[in-house]
């Protein structure tokens, strides 16, 4: 979704948000350095495919998806990280890797991180890896309503193992 389209949607629902353009990046880590942005408060879209159906996980950029606790979590029987040629469709005029966490905007399935609603703030690709975009959690679940489920180590409090 290019940033101009994420933008109607969230001001449409009257959400204040910030844009920042940054140099290229392809890591948190330089992402965090170039926009002044803790890298806590970074978050990344992962691609996963849930009994055949693709979804999108939601987390710290610093954490890695722990694919059987999602299985757990969703009661699948097979959960596995989806493949780029799988997904890149899906995301007219997005760069692979740089899709917002926006699953709602695509009937699909978003499944977040409890580690996530830390912070009152959430970063995240908004299309590119040029442009980030900031704005509330709270505003964020609104509008997602992803499922927060136990998806990484550090995850407490989620899911059928909390």
């Amino acid at each position: 979704m290019p940033l101009q389209r994420l933008k109607e949607f969230l001001d449409s629902h009257h959400v204040h948000y910030e844009t920042l353009t940054h140099s290229t990046t392809y890591t948190a880590q330089h992402t965090a350095e170039s926009t002044r942005i803790p890298v806590k408060e970074l978050a990344k879209t992962v691609m996963v495919k849930i009994d055949g159906h693709m979804a999108m996980v939601v987390l710290p950029t610093c954490s890695r998806v722990d694919l059987d606790m999602l299985r757990d979590a969703t009661g699948a029987r097979n959960v596995e990280l989806a493949k780029e040629q799988e997904f890149g469709d899906m995301f007219p005029g997005c760069e692979v890797g740089a899709m917002p966490p926006f699953g709602n905007l695509y009937d699909m399935e978003v499944f977040a991180s409890p580690q996530l609603v830390e912070d009152e703030k959430i970063a995240f690709n908004a299309g590119s890896h040029t442009e980030l975009m900031r704005l509330s959690y709270k505003d964020y679940a609104e509008l997602v309503s992803p499922a927060l489920v136990r998806l990484a180590n550090g995850d407490k409090g989620y899911g059928p193992t909390a």
